[in-house]
């Protein structure tokens, strides 16, 4: 997609030099660029330059300048904002629906197409999260932060259509997070698991286990705060995940006792029904026998 800039020779190469620098992910998602100064004595030009081609990839969402902090990258295409402005007229639940697809075609490939370093970097997500403090782990919605396990096994997925796809459906996500719509639907302790489920179906190279156990996660990371404050067992959607290992009322007393203090799951009754986190593990290893079905109510 060519991003048009009026005025000079050195104008359109200012622009070209930014782009390849975070197309080409030298400049990742998230990461501050150079300040002005250093900018200017990169590539040569004058200030009025870098601040024209700074404003068009702004424009087309980028980049994006944070007055008094300095200029992010905002997204490594201009597809990616496109999709996102897209995808935000669209139904919520569809949306996740089509995140959760995205997802499991990136384990699978992954599985296949992962290197060394890769798979290094997804080990250290998962030790990461797993060490640090609970206000400081990396959740499922904060998945366009880089070194986050979910945006890592895309990257690993080697395809860079997969990639911008995903980066517009989470940006959508993230602002209906920020507007209480979408939630997180799991604890800390099954998050950990499901990971470190998905980073042994990569690391063995195994594409029917990775698939599955992403499809187990994604299923119940993220939800609608209507839909899981509705969650029961006698919802198709519930009955689903509790067929997969989830224990709705561990999930929903601990993420959702402020929102809905006084609604019950009828878990307490069915206690002996989930599995033991070993019992999980197994399961979300992917078995071959586990059929995932996609999230609805």
């Amino acid at each position: 997609m060519s991003t048009p800039l009026r005025g000079s020779q050195k104008a359109r190469d200012t622009l070209e030099y930014l782009r390849e620098k975070i197309s080409s992910s030298a400049w990742a998602v998230g990461d501050l660029i150079p300040k002005e100064p250093e900018l200017m004595e990169l590539i040569g030009v004058g200030k009025s330059t870098v601040r024209e081609a700074v404003r068009s990839l702004a424009a087309f969402g980028m980049l994006e300048t944070v007055p008094g902090v300095g200029t992010f990258v905002r997204s490594r295409t201009p597809v990616s904002t496109l999709l996102t402005e897209f995808l935000a007229d669209h139904d919520l639940e569809e949306v996740l629906v089509y995140r959760r697809s995205l997802e499991n075609e990136a384990a699978q490939h992954a599985a296949v197409h992962r290197s060394e370093a890769q798979l290094e970097a997804l080990r250290d997500a998962v030790r990461r999260d797993e060490q640090a403090d609970r206000d400081e782990v990396i959740t499922c919605e904060q998945s366009t932060t880089p070194g986050s396990f979910h945006l890592l096994v895309v990257e690993a997925s080697g395809s860079k259509l997969l990639l911008d796809l995903y980066l517009g459906v989470i940006s959508v996500l993230q602002r209906a997070r920020a507007q209480g719509r979408v939630i997180l639907g799991t604890t800390l302790e099954t998050m950990h698991l499901d990971h470190g489920a998905v980073l042994r179906a990569i690391e063995a190279r195994d594409v029917r286990s990775a698939a599955h156990s992403m499809a187990l996660h994604v299923d119940r990371d993220l939800g609608l705060r209507t839909d899981m404050l509705d969650f029961s067992r006698h919802t198709e959607r519930a009955a689903s995940l509790i067929g997969a290992g989830y224990d709705p009322g561990v999930a929903i007393e601990q993420a959702f006792a402020e929102a809905a203090p006084e609604s019950g799951t009828g878990a307490e009754d069915d206690a002996d029904a989930a599995p033991t986190a070993d019992e999980h593990d197994v399961e979300a290893a992917g078995t071959g026998e586990l059929e995932i079905d996609a999230p609805r109510r």
